[in-house]
């Protein structure tokens, strides 16, 4: 994880209150002050890496100034990393969740540090040797095929989610974020939207979903093994080819993008396998019939463009601090042409 100091107080977490809860909750846990540093490359919840001198711990906690609890559940995150340990998906050792507000002002968690690189740029990928790239990339799909065969009973999230109608809610959902971010007409994205709700896979697979899985939520070592999946925000119980599909469209559909913010570093420009050979990667190692493949692919460009629109609406309405923002908007509708052409190359091939 990388990390740099922050400057004067850090932003969103009082290091004396929380080194008072810890010392209550975990006694003996910590040794000493605790100094801490903000995690940079976050786009949603907050990422801190504290230390006594002699360990270190991450606390992760919502957004400063969030309102929608729900959207950024520490219970989650930490429920599901809890309920992986010990199974084939590494995740980091989970400590402590607190849910009281009044301790460091939002609810938060407290994880084990897992050291290792995470690659989110083509300057992080591009150290990696040519047979490291494609070993890495097998391991990411090997891992989130170990994931999906879960039995979510098993570990404990037989509850965790509701996986009847899974798919018609996503559309449902993503469809209603893209109403609350409208300010303008994007050509063919209602049209991609009917098309994705009229055509749900009849009998989808149910498993433990990550919702945001790619090669940068993952932590590697330096053995070059994957350590941590990280960013479990949006797991729950539903149809785990969706994790699939999106993993396809950050790792190729953004290829060949200029002044793209969103996916760098991954894909076959960068030296790394096609999207179509990591499907058939986890294929053969999960054994999923992958043939109607092209509704989640559709869906993932549909719902990438749907967040991008977000982020787009805020940027112009000044909602949204940072750099590369100004280019986000332009990449709404190739990806929604990308999925729509996604839809019919499958419709035609349904016909022949």
């Amino acid at each position: 994880m990388n990390a740099q100091p922050s400057p004067g107080e850090l932003p969103g977490l009082d290091l004396d209150r929380l080194r008072a809860h810890l010392d209550a909750e975990l006694p003996g846990l910590v040794d000493g002050s605790l100094t801490g540093e903000l995690v940079q490359g976050g786009r949603s919840n907050l990422t801190y890496l504290v230390g006594d001198g002699a360990n270190r711990w991450v606390v992760r906690r919502p957004p400063l100034g969030h309102v929608l609890a729900t959207a950024h559940d520490m219970s989650r995150e930490f429920r599901m990393m809890s309920a992986l340990a010990g199974t084939p998906v590494p995740v980091p050792e989970t400590h402590l969740l607190c849910q009281d507000e009044d301790v460091i002002g939002a609810p938060f968690y407290v994880m084990e540090y897992v050291p290792g690189t995470v690659y989110r740029t083509p300057k992080l990928t591009e150290q990696l040797a040519p047979q490291q790239r494609i070993e890495l990339a097998w391991q990411l799909m090997d891992v989130l095929a170990d994931l999906h065969s879960i039995d979510p009973g098993s570990v404990g999230l037989g509850e965790f989610g509701r996986p009847e109608g899974f798919l018609e809610r996503q559309v449902r959902r993503w469809s209603k974020q893209l109403a609350a971010s409208h300010s303008r007409d994007i050509d063919g994205i209602d049209e991609l939207a009917a098309r994705l709700a009229g055509a749900v896979p009849g009998t989808p697979r149910t498993g433990i979903v990550h919702g945001d899985y790619r090669l940068d939520n993952v932590i590697v070592g330096d053995d070059q093994r994957i350590r941590a999946v990280l960013d479990w925000e949006m797991a729950t119980i539903g149809d785990p080819l969706t994790d699939l599909g999106l993993l396809a469209v950050y790792w190729e559909g953004f290829n060949g993008v200029e002044n793209n913010p969103i996916a760098k570093g991954v894909g076959p420009e960068y030296g790394f396998p096609t999207a179509r050979q990591l499907l058939d990667r986890y294929a053969e190692r999960s054994g999923t019939d992958l043939s109607e493949m092209d509704w989640y692919l559709a869906f993932g460009f549909f719902k990438i463009a749907v967040i991008l629109e977000g982020i787009h609406y805020r940027f112009i309405h000044n909602q949204t601090v940072g750099e590369g923002f100004n280019h986000v908007g332009a990449l709404v509708t190739p990806l929604v042409a990308q999925g729509l052409a996604t839809l019919k190359s499958s419709s035609r091939a349904h016909l022949e």
